[in-house]
């Protein structure tokens, strides 16, 4: 496989106490041409495929980014999150956990999603997301605001320990999205 990015180790930052180096194009591909400078990783197994980081965008810990993603902007890509195929973050989003965005996928402006999973009495996923106005969750078939979302919680989760855990998110969910309940 060609490398198409090397890293600029005297550009660096710290994010999250951990060191992110810029990438520099090594090899011209897609709309990068060599020497264009792009944003940062932590290490190499973060960026592969043709895919690429821009502008001050951030992408650590074992989170991934590759095929045709492209990551830009003051975006963040962390923890185990993956952004694949042809989809695009961008602007001030953040995209992490084991937050997982593909295909024509596009997360931009301030939008925020967090992923959790192995949650409730069907071990599902519990994905909460920034929508234009405010947020939204989404588990299973559902899909809806955080108080509708509360609601079912309570009519479904007969057994208490299923309804403690969901309950034990619930300031998590107003700490990350708080502002815009």
């Amino acid at each position: 496989m060609i490398k198409k990015y090397g890293l600029n180790t005297e550009d660096t930052i710290e994010h999250f106490g951990r060191t992110l180096t810029r990438i520099v194009c090594i090899t011209a591909f897609s709309s990068v041409n060599v020497g264009d400078k792009g944003g940062y990783i932590e290490k190499e197994e973060n960026l592969s495929g043709d895919a690429w980081v821009y502008d001050n965008a951030r992408v650590s810990g074992n989170a991934q980014v590759y095929g045709d993603a492209r990551v830009s902007g003051n975006a963040q890509v962390y923890g185990n999150a993956q952004v694949y195929g042809d989809a695009r973050v961008s602007g001030n989003a953040q995209v992490y956990g084991d937050a997982r965005v593909s295909g024509n996928a596009q997360v931009s402006g301030n939008a925020q999603v967090l992923w959790i999973s192995n949650i409730g009495s069907e071990l599902g996923t519990l994905t909460i997301y920034r929508t234009k106005t405010s947020f939204e969750l989404t588990k299973g078939r559902f899909r809806g605001t955080f108080e509708e979302f509360k609601k079912a919680v309570n009519e479904k989760e007969e057994d208490c320990k299923y309804r403690l855990e969901y309950e034990a998110l619930y300031p998590l969910i107003e700490l990350r999205f708080g502002e815009i309940i």
